[in-house]
C-alpha cells in the first residue's frame, strides 16, 4: 500500500513539477508579448510561496518513502536541493531573471530527483 501511495506522490510530484517549469518559461514569454494585460496575469509572489508550501510536503514524503524502498540517497538529495533553490527564488522577487533561473533550476532539480526516486522504486 505505502509503495502504491509513493508512487503516486512521486508522479504527482513530477506532474507538478513540470507544471511549475512550464509556469515559470511560459509567463515571461507571456508577459514580453502582451504588455498591456500582464498584471492581470501574473499570480504574485503568494502563487509561488503557496506552490512551494505544497512542494515541500509532497516531495518529502514520495522522496523519504523512496528511500525507504530502495535506500538510495541521491534523491533525497538532489530533491532537497530543488527544494531549497525553489525556496530560495521567492528571494529574489524584484530580480525576475534570478528569480526564474532559481526557480527553473530547483523545478529541474526536484524533477529529475523524483523520475530516478520513480525509477528506484520500480527496480528495488
Amino acid at each position: 500500500m505505502r509503495t502504491t501511495i509513493g508512487k503516486w506522490f512521486d508522479g504527482f510530484a513530477v506532474g507538478a513539477s513540470a507544471l511549475c517549469l512550464i509556469h515559470c518559461l511560459a509567463l515571461p514569454l507571456l508577459i514580453a508579448a502582451l504588455p498591456a494585460i500582464a498584471s492581470r496575469f501574473d499570480p504574485g509572489e503568494g502563487f509561488h510561496l503557496g506552490v512551494l508550501l505544497f512542494a515541500i510536503p509532497t516531495s518529502a514524503f514520495a522522496l523519504i518513502e523512496g528511500w525507504r524502498r530502495h535506500r538510495g540517497v541521491a534523491p533525497l538529495f538532489v530533491g532537497s536541493a530543488g527544494l531549497a533553490l525553489l525556496a530560495l527564488g521567492l528571494a529574489f522577487e524584484n530580480w525576475v531573471a534570478v528569480e526564474t533561473g532559481v526557480t527553473v533550476a530547483g523545478s529541474v532539480l526536484l524533477a529529475g530527483a523524483h523520475i530516478v526516486n520513480w525509477r528506484r522504486r520500480v527496480t528495488a
